[in-house]
Order: structure tokens, then sequence, then C-alpha cells
């Protein structure tokens, strides 16, 4: 029986387990799945968890279940690529013939003192959780600072402000306006709501060291109860230390059918590959959908096409609140209620529809 291994059970190995159960898995292959919980989280909405909007069980979804896959719980300490084993923390080495690494990503502090140490995160569920704890058991009239005013920002402090209206919320953007990479439109909604909203936006910002309780902002010091981090990414620690070509950013190098160089039974999927573009959940599932065809064909010993056809991506949607919204789709800007009402649309059909 060949083994098929997956590392994390984030969005692209979700759909890899997708595309091949219940029905196209070959009888002679067995998957085995490691994660460090028993369910997939919906990090998209790690957001909304942390600002006490949703409930822990509504950003899990249950794994599905086959006779071929097998469950492992638990922390992984090491990928070897040599001797084709994925070394665990409490538990016996997991031998593979193939892997796809889907291990996701971890802040990125960009060197700042103290930024590691005296900040928040939301980047996984626990740390979510954590995050969660202090933000609402604050009193009122708190102070709380999120850095970074990319999609994860903007999305907790909006949601934040609706969770904890009495809470004083101010949000660090390296740019001059907000979400300055998007059409002015989107841009200047998204301020309007927050000036509105009684969230300040503060626009070419630059954090140069983090104490307790204390932001630096260009050198000044800002006073602040809560600090949270969304100001940043970088591939899972395992996979920056792994022996293979990286980028810039820390991500591995791939050949056009997803895997490592000279290494075709070791696959790459989401934030920790190397893409020409942003990271994002529909970018991963785009690439494990093409992932799942290159081993079909593999396994079977077809040919492979000479390209794969380049991954759409559908646009990109953020909420601002519950019932107002913002985004691109199909390159045309739409924001207020329409934009949030598509967002709650895909966050249903991927829960209740596509598995």
């Amino acid at each position: 029986m060949k083994k098929l291994v997956l590392l994390g059970g984030g969005y692209g190995n979700m759909r890899v387990l997708r595309e091949l159960l219940p029905n196209h898995l070959p009888d002679d292959v067995t998957i085995t799945l490691i994660d460090r919980v028993p369910y997939h989280s919906l990090k998209t909405e790690y957001y909304a968890l942390a600002a006490g909007t949703v409930s822990d069980q509504e950003v899990r979804v249950s794994f599905p279940e086959h006779p071929h896959l097998h469950m492992q719980y638990g922390e992984v300490t090491k990928i070897d690529l040599e001797e084709n084993l994925i070394h665990m923390a409490n538990s016996d080495p997991v031998p593979y013939d193939e892997l796809i690494i889907g291990l996701g990503c971890e802040d990125k502090f960009h060197n700042i003192p103290g930024a590691d140490i005296h900040t928040h995160s939301i980047q996984t569920i626990g740390k979510a959780r954590d995050t969660y704890q202090t933000l609402n058991n604050l009193p009122a009239n708190s102070v709380v600072s999120i850095v970074g005013g990319g999609l994860s920002g903007i999305e907790l402090a909006s949601e934040l402000r609706e969770s904890r209206p009495d809470l004083k919320i101010k949000l660090f953007d390296r740019g001059k306006t907000i979400l300055s990479s998007f059409p002015e439109r989107i841009s200047r909604y998204v301020q309007n709501w927050f000036n509105t909203n009684g969230v300040d936006v503060v626009n070419e910002a630059n954090i140069t060291k983090v104490e307790e309780g204390i932001l630096y902002n260009n050198d000044e010091p800002v006073q602040s109860d809560v600090i949270v981090w969304t100001a940043g990414i970088q591939p899972n620690h395992l996979v920056r230390e792994m022996d293979a070509e990286k980028d810039q950013q820390g991500r591995v190098v791939l050949t056009k059918y997803h895997n490592i160089p000279g290494n075709e039974h070791v696959y790459v999927v989401g934030d920790c590959a190397s893409l020409p573009y942003a990271p994002s959940a529909q970018l991963a599932e785009g690439q494990a959908e093409q992932i799942v065809q290159v081993m079909l064909k593999r396994w079977s010993d077809k040919e492979l096409p000479e390209e794969l056809p380049t991954i759409k991506l559908k646009g990109v949607l953020g909420s601002l609140g519950k019932k107002q919204g913002f985004g691109m789709m199909a390159e045309r800007a739409i924001t207020g209620r329409i934009a949030r009402i598509l967002k709650s649309g895909v966050l249903w059909m991927y829960k209740y529809h596509k598995g």
C-alpha cells in the first residue's frame, strides 16, 4: 500500500481530501492526516472568534471519514526528506511514500524588539481563543491597538467594535491610506466606516518597539492595554528549516507540478508554497485540485500535461462587522451590504455544501 501523508488540516489539504474521497482514491493508497487538533479550522474567521462575535464551534468543520483515511493528532517536530519520515513530539515517526505539506503560516514580526513577546495573535485557533479571552475580559474604556491594516486587521477591528463598543480601538497601518493597494473607492469606504464607528486609523505607522502595555509608533509611545499583531506572515518554522530552495519570503520553490524540484513525491500547498499570488484559502484550494490531478496521473503512470492551467481566483471579500463589507469580484469593486452577504454566502457554501 502507498502511504500518502498530509501535513496540516488546512484549506489545501481539506481540498485534497474532498477531491480524493470517497470515490477517487486508488485502492492501493492510504491517507494519514496529521494535525494538532481533531477538526478543520476556518482560519478566515479567526478574527470573529477573537472578537467574540462567533462561538468556537462555528469556526470548526469535521474531517471526513473513510476506511483508508487515518488521523494522527500531535505536534510535528521535523520533516525528514531524506528518510521519508515525519517526526512527532510524543509518538513514533510517520513514514510516507507521498507527502503534501500544508502547515500554513506564522506571524512575522520583522525583527521588531518585543513584538513576539508582548502582542497577541489570531494565527491559530488556540491563539485566537487566547486573544478572545484577553480582549473580552478587558474593563470598559480600555485601549486595544491592532498592528497591521490588511484584511485581518480591518476585520478584527470592525468586529471588535461591534462586540465591544466601549473599547478604544486603534488600527496601525503602514500605508498613507487604508487598503492603499485597493481601488480608491474601497479604501475611502473602509476609512469612512472606521470614522463613523469610532475606530482610530493611524496611517503611515512604523512600529519600532513593543513593550508590555506600550507600542512605539515612529518611536513615540502609545499606551495600550492589549496589542494584537496582524502585520505579516511567514511559512511555518518547520518549512523554513527544510533543506529546500526558498524564495525571499521563505516559501518553498516548486516545479510547475507543485512538487519540490528533484523530489516528485513531496508537494507543498498553501502559505508555504512559492506562488505568483498572495496566499489565500482559495489559492490553496486551487493548488490542491491540481496536485490531486498530478498525483493520480503519476500513480497510474500516465503522462503529465506540458503545462497546468492558471489557477483562477474569484476575488477578495472582507467584512466590516456583520452588516457591511467590501471586496473585489471579477476586477469590480463592491462595498456595503452586498459584499457582506456574498462573504457570508461563501462561508455557508464552504461549511455546509462543499463538505
